[in-house]
């Protein structure tokens, strides 16, 4: 296959497709569950909303465009001949709550421009190209993340159709309210060898493309991550009567716990990151003594034995600091996630078309979790990642500019013209 040169790329274009992404962005944005605040949710009428109006694009692009038993929004560009094995591109397109617009549909959206193109000049490739635009990778509304793309890697787990969301609607009645069968779920699993890889763009989420001066980056690993809840109890007491030395503070002994983790992670030189998200302090009253605190952790590396070791490290120095403090500790997990390394044949490609545009390629882990975590299991994966602004995400406040959403898709057109399978499997 002779691969093109970027000005000639740019000639068979003639305009922009950061001007239609953007353009659908906004679009897909105004689907929400107020107006004030980005939401959509998996399985409510925004949600379904914006399937619908995916499934057009996708039809527009010349697609073949169905929704799957578990809300994937799916569609299919034939090969040189039908029935051909796909390139999967992809991403999510539900929300977390007051999102940021760009987080999941900028990979839907961008991988339907880059098809329509192909479309438009009546370009077949020896592939077929499927896009998915995957129903719920980020968990909000039954706590269990990935689901959509675990159906689709026959690994999706029945027990989480008796999750109940806040409303106490298990997740098996919502799919029936959204018009799915729950028990059909299996029909959207795929075999690997129908996949010749999956490969996603997605804004970066943090602010390294931004301080490097450079549109996009070729993801080198999605990182591990293990979540724990904690709680110290100590006494409560009152604020103006216990001396200091003879308190049993369980907020003092958290922030003590708080700050270790901080030192730990930051000291590390092999990428470690740690968070305390969430913290509650209980009676919670000004004059009151804390006497019992629970905070949750979260720690995150591209190397599996490398996080657990400093897991097995932090518990230890939370346990000597409650010992010290007098303070019972109970440490549970309640997450834990492998970290999943990109194919590097795909990352090449991904190189290899970087460079064509003329940009530098860098590499870099991606912390936060994404749909090839489910989808490794199906297929190998790769990712490209976008500048967006300040690192922002999970936030309105979160922003692509044009000419990097431009220069996303150019990178991924450029990827799927000249995509060398790397060799189906078997089974």
């Amino acid at each position: 296959m002779t691969e093109m040169k970027p000005s000639s790329l740019r000639e068979s274009l003639g305009v922009s497709l950061g001007d239609e992404i953007v353009a659908r962005i906004d679009q897909l944005a105004a689907i929400s569950e107020t107006p004030e605040h980005l939401a959509r949710i998996f399985l409510t009428p925004e949600h379904r909303k914006a399937a619908d109006v995916i499934l057009s694009w996708m039809r527009e692009a010349g697609m073949s465009a169905h929704l799957d038993a578990i809300g994937n929004v799916c569609g299919r560009y034939e090969g040189e001949r039908p029935g051909l094995p796909c390139l999967m591109l992809g991403s999510h397109y539900d929300t977390v709550r007051d999102a940021g617009k760009w987080d999941g549909p900028l990979g839907v959206i961008t991988a339907i421009a880059c098809v329509a193109d192909l479309n438009r000049r009546g370009k077949r490739l020896p592939f077929a190209i499927e896009i998915v635009g995957f129903a719920d990778e980020e968990g909000v509304r039954f706590a269990s993340t990935l689901l959509g793309s675990r159906a689709l890697a026959g690994t999706f787990d029945a027990a989480a159709l008796d999750a109940r969301d806040r409303a106490g609607l298990s997740m098996r009645e919502a799919m029936v309210q959204f018009g799915l069968d729950p028990d059909r779920i299996g029909i959207a699993a795929r075999a690997r060898r129908e996949l010749l890889g999956y490969v996603e763009l997605h804004i970066e989420q943090g602010p390294v493309l931004e301080e490097k001066g450079l549109p996009v980056g070729v993801v080198t690993a999605i990182a591990g991550a293990t979540r724990l809840a904690a709680s110290l109890v100590g006494t409560a007491g009152h604020a103006g009567t216990v001396p200091m030395p003879l308190r049993r503070d369980a907020l003092a002994g958290a922030a003590e716990c708080i700050v270790a983790i901080e030192e730990f992670c930051r000291s590390d030189q092999a990428g470690l990151v740690g968070t305390v998200g969430v913290i509650n302090a209980l009676p919670g009253a000004t004059n009151v003594i804390p006497g019992k605190v629970s905070f949750t952790m979260d720690i995150r590396s591209q190397d599996d034995a490398h996080r657990k070791r400093a897991v097995a490290d932090i518990v230890r120095q939370v346990e000597a600091i409650a010992q010290r403090r007098e303070l019972a500790l109970q440490i549970d997990v309640t997450h834990e996630n492998r970290s999943v390394p990109c194919a590097p044949w795909l990352q090449a490609q991904l190189a290899d078309a970087v460079a064509a545009e003329e940009f530098a390629t860098f590499e870099l882990p991606s912390g936060a979790g994404h749909d090839g975590m489910a989808m490794v299991d199906v297929a190998d994966i790769a990712m490209l990642f976008v500048r967006c602004r300040g690192g922002v995400s999970h936030n309105p406040a979160e922003h692509v500019e044009l000419a990097d959403a431009d220069t996303g898709a150019r990178v991924l057109l450029r990827f799927i013209e000249n995509f060398r399978p790397g060799g189906v499997a078997d089974t």
